[in-house]
């Protein structure tokens, strides 16, 4: 999701760009083998929040998504942005489904003279997920390890020890290199791509997936395992996937899609807000972890229809699928996009509960992933030309 907060961007260099950031992606993938004798959704789960791809520089992450859409689809097209389209079904209302391929991240503003790297955030980070934390550089000879500088505890005095000493303005990169010639070297230049290194681990053999990137990575393999779904069966409607770029620096992606798709309804897929770790209050976040999946009553930058979202509750109760309510202040996504498309859509989000979000670490629960799939199924079945009429119908009642 993207943070209701503002922040500058600056554009990441093009060109070769593109080839080195496919072509280092799998190296990121630095627990992939160990997925090797897992089910697939462990697998799917692990690739896609492994891959590297922050606002603007999406490419591995779209590599996995065309990988794996391009059977399952009827048809495949892009956006003038990057975002992936794909197609299951030639009549009937046209149905969105929208996730984001990117993840909050950074590109290098600089190089100082004794080689350290400072950075210009891409989306809405907190101060404190930015300090003391492991990244990658994308660099045009490869992936650069490097770690957020931190101020020793021995030099801080006691003023010190009770607040945060690093701000963003303050954070740079150790690279390891001794000066800026040595930095070139590695290849690392101004608007390099940065990403947390934040592998995807089974949090201690519980059901429990701690990673980065959830935001929105969950989405992208809830639209994946929802299309093997619709592949080879029949469908009342025309199903248009979005995996859509640079969301997490104002949804950007979404639009663009959207103007291509031009939806009768759509549904957003995101990573919900949870309320159950120390220090949330109860009005803050609804959703707890292994409560099933989540929609959206209320965010910053969406109103969801009101009888699609009843809907959904219907689905949910037909299928026996718990379904939490949320509501939440800090937050905008890109069904604020797509409700605004096609002279208007009726629009929903639906979210995985998800921990400690827009950081390094964030967790999911495997019971609520499979739930969040069974829903969409589920509420997409129902989404004939009849019931999206009556979605679209404003006519006063009598």
């Amino acid at each position: 999701m993207i943070s209701s907060k503002r922040f500058k961007i600056t554009q990441p260099r093009t060109g070769v760009f593109v080839r080195r950031l496919i072509g280092v992606s799998f190296g990121l993938l630095v627990s992939y083998t160990t997925a090797k004798g897992q089910d697939q959704t462990v697998q799917l789960l692990q690739i896609l929040s492994d891959a590297p791809g922050p606002p603007g520089s999406e490419e591995p992450v779209r590599k996995i998504m065309v990988e794996r859409m391009t059977p399952l689809a009827d048809h495949l097209s892009y956006d003038g942005l990057g975002s992936v389209i794909a197609t299951q079904g030639r009549s009937g209302p046209r149905v969105m489904i929208d996730a984001h391929m990117d993840e909050l991240g950074a590109v290098v503003r600089r190089v100082t003279p004794d080689g350290f790297v400072t950075m210009q955030m891409l989306g809405g980070w907190l101060d404190e997920a930015l300090v003391d934390q492991r990244w990658v550089i994308i660099g045009s000879k490869g992936p650069v390890r490097a770690t957020s500088g931190l101020r020793d505890a021995h030099l801080a005095g006691a003023d010190e020890r009770a607040k945060l000493i690093n701000t963003r303005d303050a954070i740079f990169l150790d690279i390891g290199a001794k000066n800026a010639d040595e930095a070139r070297q590695l290849g690392v230049a101004p608007g390099d791509p940065v990403v947390p290194d934040a592998p995807f681990t089974v949090l201690n053999g519980t059901q429990n997936y701690m990673s980065k990137a959830w935001d929105d990575r969950v989405g992208c393999a809830i639209i994946l395992d929802v299309m093997k779904r619709f592949a080879h069966g029949a469908h009342a409607n025309q199903l248009f996937y979005a995996a859509t770029v640079q969301e997490e620096i104002g949804l950007r992606g979404a639009h663009t899609a959207a103007d291509v798709v031009k939806p009768d309804v759509g549904i957003a897929l995101e990573a919900g807000v949870t309320r159950d770790v120390p220090g949330v209050r109860p009005d803050e976040a609804q959703e707890s972890l292994g409560g099933g999946p989540g929609v959206f009553l209320f965010n910053s930058s969406e109103l969801p229809n009101r009888k699609f979202v009843a809907l959904a509750r219907q689905t949910a109760r037909e299928k026996s699928i718990p379904l939490q309510d949320e509501l939440i202040v800090g937050y905008g996504d890109d069904g604020a996009e797509i409700q605004k498309s096609n002279g208007g859509a009726p629009t929903i989000t639906l979210v995985v509960p998800t921990r400690y979000t827009h950081g390094h670490n964030g967790v999911i629960n495997r019971a609520d992933y499979d739930r969040t799939v069974e829903l969409l199924v589920a509420l997409i079945e129902h989404l004939d030309a009849a019931t999206v009429k009556q979605l679209r119908d404003f006519f006063p009642a009598p």
